[in-house]
């Protein structure tokens, strides 16, 4: 299954439904991570707050390609992206792993193929930098076994790299 997170407008809303299994649109109109571990303990990977990303777990969980598109915050995820991925904390376990070689959360729906950013906006070399990191790490922490990262200069050039 291919997932693809953005925090597009809505004119390409179409566009990359057409593209994937399953959208979700960083959109902002759901709430924050609280930390209460409940995704990890109380019900497997599904949040107790009931609002529009309540299975994103499951979602990322089954994805075997994971697409986000993001414009660049410093280096990393805007603020709306990075509310998604950490709500998703429950696509893995409390017991440990070894994986690359480092201590990791087990997985609990396996490992996945790719992790791919593509990343628009001003970016300076060092944030190029910072995302590359971001995205390898990312990769290892929800089970992908390859990451990607792609920086666009113009919207219109999304399509492409999906």
């Amino acid at each position: 299954m291919k997932v693809i997170i953005h925090s597009l407008s809505e004119e390409y809303e179409n566009m990359l439904k057409e593209k994937c299994d399953y959208v979700i649109k960083a959109d902002g109109k759901y709430s924050n991570c609280r930390g209460c571990f409940g995704c990890w303990t109380k019900h497997p990977a599904e949040c107790y707050i009931k609002d529009s990303i309540k299975q994103v777990c499951r979602i990322i969980g089954q994805a075997d390609e994971l697409i986000i598109i993001t414009d660049n915050f410093y280096g990393t995820y805007n603020p709306e992206i990075k509310c998604i991925l950490d709500r998703s904390i429950g696509i893995s376990t409390p017991m440990s792993t070894y994986r690359a070689k480092q201590m990791h959360h087990t997985l609990r729906y396996g490992k996945h193929n790719l992790w791919k950013n593509i990343v628009y906006g001003d970016i300076s070399e060092e944030e190029k930098e910072t995302f590359k990191y971001l995205t390898e790490r990312n990769a290892i922490n929800f089970g992908y076994q390859n990451n990607d990262v792609v920086f666009i200069s113009d919207l219109s050039e999304t399509e492409g790299n999906i």
